[in-house]
């Protein structure tokens, strides 16, 4: 549930992670920390006599009161570290934050992750491979964990929930700040199949020191990391040294050699991670071995058909699918859309449409 006290602790002047973990260790609730007597709140490491009187004269101001409306209307909840529905996967965990900010559902399947993250700036190869590696892993039960970036982070939560999966968005900002905003709709659907999570509070924007903290979170939720592309100096390889550090494996994707977004991925296969070209290498060196998911099936309506075989696994602009199959632009913009929902074809990114594997 929300506890709307968190937003308060975390409004104080100069509380940080370490100090509030501190103070619930000892206090176990917001609640307690702001009922604390002076003498209680100095006797916590990384308290000071400053730290405590801005707990003490801390007060609700209207901007707090709308936050707090907002995060009720969006059925967003609180977890503290002590309590049960806190992911186990994450209890562990050095540097764990003290509470998450939750939008949708977490589950004890979540123990069952993998993390596939890559480039922002991705290959039609790389968001073909991010989205069929979600989608296979998805089908077996396993959940998929990601940062919601554009590029592969996009492809891997739009994989796990083609395959009528579960998915975690790990976000980089409050979970009522949409970013990127042209993946609104995706965050819905996250939302509906999964959890949206984050450390920050509501309101906090995603900036870029916020992503490399972040990336603890990603590696922490899941017992592995994918990466399926990045270059010599990508954030991904930051989410894999935090994989490291938790004891998580580390899996990369094989690219090209001339590709400067396959440099970081080349670079941890040599270095020793594990060499992914499926789903099965992953689930095979985890020993993971939970029953298939019967993928359902999709009907194909008649005017489907023509569309289905006119399109590839090769990038096909719309206007190349217009003049090829003599449609009308906007009844074949409907008929896409339509398809699209369905899971039988995928857009990628300037209006090139792909026949969904």
């Amino acid at each position: 549930m929300l506890n709307e006290v968190f937003f308060d602790i975390y409004a104080v002047p100069r509380m940080t992670e370490f100090r509030l973990k501190n103070l619930l260790q000892r206090f176990r609730t917001p609640e307690a920390i702001f009922a604390a007597r002076r003498e209680e709140l100095l006797e916590v490491t990384g308290v000071d006599e400053r730290l405590a009187d801005d707990i003490l004269s801390f007060r609700r101001d209207d901007e707090q009161k709308q936050r707090i409306r907002k995060a009720k209307e969006m059925g967003v909840r609180t977890i503290s570290y002590l309590d049960k529905e806190f992911p186990a996967n994450l209890k562990d965990v050095p540097h764990m934050p003290p509470v998450l900010f939750v939008r949708g559902e977490l589950s004890d399947a979540d123990q069952q992750a993998v993390a596939i993250v890559g480039t922002r700036n991705a290959t039609h190869y790389g968001a073909q491979v991010a989205e069929r590696l979600a989608r296979e892993l998805a089908q077996c039960g396993v959940t998929v964990v990601s940062g919601l970036a554009r590029g592969i982070d996009t492809w891997a939560h739009r994989g796990a929930l083609a395959g009528g999966g579960r998915t975690i968005a790990v976000l980089g900002c409050g979970v009522d700040v949409f970013y990127p905003p042209e993946n609104r709709r995706l965050y819905d659907e996250i939302a509906s199949h999964g959890a949206l999570v984050t450390e920050f509070p509501m309101g906090v924007e995603p900036l870029a020191m916020n992503f490399p903290k972040r990336n603890r979170i990603v590696s922490g939720l899941a017992r592995a990391v994918v990466a399926v592309e990045a270059g010599e100096k990508s954030g991904v390889l930051n989410t894999c040294a935090w994989a490291v550090d938790q004891g998580r494996e580390v899996f990369a994707v094989p690219g090209r050699i001339t590709d400067q977004r396959s440099l970081g991925t080349n670079r941890l296969i040599r270095d020793g991670a594990g060499i992914v070209t499926s789903a099965r290498d992953i689930l095979e060196a985890l020993g993971l071995k939970p029953s298939e998911k019967t993928k359902p099936t999709v009907e194909i309506a008649a005017d489907e058909k023509p569309v289905l075989e006119f399109l590839s696994t090769e990038p096909r602009h719309i206007d190349e699918v217009c003049e090829g199959l003599g449609m009308p632009m906007p009844a074949l913009l409907s008929l896409l859309l339509q398809m699209e929902l369905k899971g039988l074809v995928r857009q990628l990114p300037g209006k090139f449409f792909v026949r969904q594997d």
